[in-house]
């Protein structure tokens, strides 16, 4: 264990250069996140249903890659090698969606800068995802009961990020005229925000890693490769020639049945594909103990249940964001006098002040050009916040707050897993007392029913709600922080659970695995992102364009044809021609599209209860 001189706040301080470095991995992640789709619709006028599929394939692969980034880092880099170089190349990506937005007029070049923006963030988050999670478990010695609470601290600097991104980034990427048209042109500058938050994070764990990201031994962790610091010595974490040929040519005949067969587009078929035989490949590597074999089982199974969870999670990039922007009343009409404002400003500033001495304080000999990298950068974002307060929102009275961005409620997620985190970690001491705590796999099954709730929620706030009327934005943030409640049982104990498990050898390349299942749930998010019925708005625009309440009702419930000259009037207002369909079930309303999601992530938490109880047993005590 640490000596307290290497400590900070009971915990080894490496774990606040990982907590900040992914803070600001995170932020650039998710502040793109907040107004992709948006993009996508207002500025390039791709249509909902096709948005939500490069949505789901973006952050698909954005899962898919770690088993790349995983592996070269268990053979080749380590993890810092990795960390480094993904960040660069998520930095780029990020500029190059900067340059995407700034010609979005020239819809061609703006696509295809686009995608070359998508690849950069997807290869990039390959090579920084698994490692950065997996240096996390390696700060502390076998058996160290502060893991979990490690993990869940290392999880309030993701969200602390996520909660700061959308605010930021939709602030300056989301705007509106006085009408309520959208602005195109404001997006590149979220964009911006989301590359410098990346360069920020990058920069930061390059100064400071040599100092702080080290064994309890005081030995540096990530710097060579994990097969040469596996817990067997003699064996390796690579695949023989054989396997890896047997491995590719599955892959490729998978990835053909899934196309060919079952019409999936490329994308998903190689999502799906990896999802089957890359972790047939681990489980049949000949250097596994029974032991190691039983628990990298257990990994699969909880793997397999989260898919549940984050395909209905993940809707808050797509359909909850159509949500908010279409059908939420975001209208606060707050004037705040300027006094306050003042009185607030002084307020945190003085907290930044405090956090900034404590911080400080404890990392004695932090560097001092990271000293001055951030406070040059609070500085430039305090300045450009003043600036845009002054030029948009100011009056001589204070500022009014009016309708507020679809994107900042994306926050809500963030801000109550920082707020709530202390909580549940509090709750699980508190039954641990008592020795009740449950297995992480009853965690994971109690996060998928809490999810399945805050669907029954928000399903029963849209009941009977009519096309053109507007929910009130407390159902959804009502929604949100349910889902936090349930994100915080099964995602952080997910990681925790993988980091005990795993043998060392191969932990980041299971770390890829378990971010594989994130992968395809998000490839899934995007799929059924597409079964959004049509909102009020689109039904408005299909009366404007000359088509009558019935025989638009009637396209809708399929009872009619449309004429060439009606379905080239609804192309061309982007207006879905039929209702989407689940499993042969038309989709009629929000109220039927939110029960998908109730019935999906409920019966998963149902099964996955009934099996923690056997799988207990193949943990060999690891739980």
């Amino acid at each position: 264990m640490a000596t307290p001189k290497q400590e900070i706040f009971g915990h080894p301080r490496g774990l606040a250069l990982l907590f900040f470095t992914e803070m600001w991995e995170r932020f650039s992640y998710y502040g793109m996140r907040a107004i992709f789709t948006l993009y996508m619709t207002v500025a390039l006028l791709i249509n909902k249903e096709q948005a939500s599929q490069i949505y789901g394939s973006y952050t698909g692969l954005v899962y898919l890659t770690p088993l790349l980034g995983g592996y070269v880092a268990d053979r080749y880099w380590g993890n810092r090698k990795s960390i480094i170089w993904g960040g660069v190349m998520m930095a780029i990506g990020q500029f190059l969606l900067f340059l995407s937005a700034s010609m979005y007029q020239t819809q061609g070049l703006a696509t295809v800068l686009m995608w070359c923006g998508l690849i950069g963030l997807i290869f990039g988050n390959g090579f920084f995802k698994p490692n950065i999670s997996s240096m996390v478990g390696q700060l502390y010695s076998a058996g160290d009961k502060r893991k979990d609470a490690a993990f869940t601290i290392f999880y309030m600097g993701i969200n602390l990020g996520a909660f700061i991104a959308p605010l930021v980034c939709g602030f300056f990427g989301e705007r509106y005229a006085a009408d309520g048209t959208p602005l195109p042109q404001f997006f590149r500058w979220g964009f911006l925000a989301a590359c410098i938050g990346m360069v920020i994070g990058t920069i930061l764990f390059a100064l400071d890693k040599d100092k702080y990201v080290v064994t309890p031994e005081g030995k540096p962790i990530g710097d060579r490769p994990n097969k040469a610091v596996g817990e067997t010595g003699a064996q390796t974490a690579g695949f023989s020639a054989g396997q890896r040929i047997a491995g590719l040519v599955g892959f490729v005949l998978v990835a053909l049945g899934f196309k060919l067969g079952l019409g999936f587009d490329w994308i998903g078929a190689l999502i799906y594909s990896a999802c089957i035989v890359m972790p047939a490949l681990i489980i049949l590597d000949s250097s596994l103990s029974r032991i190691e074999r039983d628990r990298i089982i257990v990994i699969y199974v909880a793997a397999f249940f989260v898919i549940f969870f984050w395909a209905a999670f993940e809707q808050a990039g797509a359909s909850l964001t159509f949500f908010a922007k279409e059908q939420t009343n975001r209208n606060l009409n707050w004037e705040i006098p300027n006094w306050a404002i003042h009185a607030g400003s002084l307020a945190l500033g003085a907290m930044l002040l405090w956090a900034g001495r404590t911080v400080f304080h404890n990392f004695k000999g932090i560097d001092g050009l990271s000293s001055f990298l951030y406070v040059v950068i609070l500085g430039a974002l305090g300045y450009l916040g003043y600036a845009n307060y002054q030029l948009v929102s100011g009056t001589e009275s204070g500022l009014k707050i009016g309708e507020i961005p679809a994107s900042y409620f994306q926050s809500v997620n963030a801000v109550s897993v920082v707020l709530l985190a202390p909580v549940i970690a509090a709750f699980w001491l508190w039954l641990q007392k008592f020795n009740a705590e449950p297995n992480s796999l009853v965690k994971q099954a109690l996060g998928l029913l809490i999810l399945a709730l805050g669907y029954v929620v928000i399903a029963m706030g849209v009941k009977g709600v009519g096309l053109a009327d507007k929910t009130s934005m407390w159902l959804l943030i009502g929604l949100y922080v349910i889902h936090t409640v349930g994100e915080l049982c099964l995602s952080p104990i997910g990681l925790s659970l993988v980091s005990k498990l795993a043998p060392m050898r191969l932990v980041s390349l299971l770390f890829g695995v378990w971010f594989l299942a994130n992968a395809v749930a998000n490839k899934a998010a995007g799929q059924l992102s597409s079964l959004y019925p049509p909102s009020g708005e689109e039904y408005a625009n299909a009366l404007k364009a000359g088509i009558n309440n019935d025989t638009y009702r009637g396209i809708l419930e399929k009872t009619v044809t449309a004429t060439p000259e009606q379905l080239e009037l609804l192309k061309a207002n982007k207006i879905p021609a039929e209702l989407p369909v689940f499993f042969g079930n038309p989709v009629n309303d929000l109220y039927e599209f939110f029960w998908i999601f109730v019935l999906l992530s409920g019966v998963a938490g149902l099964v996955l209860f009934l099996l923690s109880f056997p799988l207990k047993k193949m943990m060999h005590g690891a739980d």
